[in-house]
């Protein structure tokens, strides 16, 4: 048990680096490059917090050597949500890519405020963010597209920890 356990904890551990990582970039990128997420954007952000903590669980279990099977039950529940991850992240590059019709309501998120007066001069600043313009292209992907390759290499490792036989 202890020998399948060490095996499982490489690529879970790698797995949660990378997808910390690429979460930590969304918020860099926002907070401090100023890149306003759209809705999409935002959307492909709750596999990370959901399958973050998720995966943690695993790894403690895996550290501490306890509960084998409830722990592979996590790299799959994890690496699952990160496939649906990866749906996420191919249908925002489809909409930039002009492959299908993104959502009619795609803007960015904003904050309001409780003053009237303070509304219209928060409206007249909003910028909407439309989901089917990719704001940065690296190396010919954008934010959606670098998220759809992480979250499958994440997916793809997680199932392969979890399903993965002794």
């Amino acid at each position: 048990m202890a020998d399948s356990s060490s095996r499982r904890l490489p690529l879970a551990v790698l797995s949660f680096g990378l997808g910390l990582a690429a979460i930590l970039g969304a918020w860099g990128f926002q907070i401090f490059g100023g890149y306003a997420p759209c809705k999409l954007c935002l959307e492909q952000r709750i596999p990370y917090y959901l399958g973050l903590p998720v995966l943690l669980v695993a790894i403690l279990l895996l550290l501490a050597r306890k509960s084998e099977g409830f722990a592979r039950a996590l790299l799959v529940l994890a690496g699952l949500i990160f496939l649906a991850g990866l749906g996420l992240a191919l249908y925002h590059a489809g909409v930039e890519w002009k492959f299908w019709l993104g959502p009619a309501d795609c803007g960015g998120g904003l904050a309001t405020t409780g003053n009237a007066g303070d509304l219209l001069a928060q409206i007249g600043k909003t910028k909407v963010v439309n989901c089917g313009e990719a704001a940065l292209r690296v190396l010919g992907l954008s934010f959606a597209g670098w998220n759809a390759v992480v979250s499958a290499i994440i997916a793809a490792a997680l199932l392969r920890a979890g399903l993965r036989q002794a």
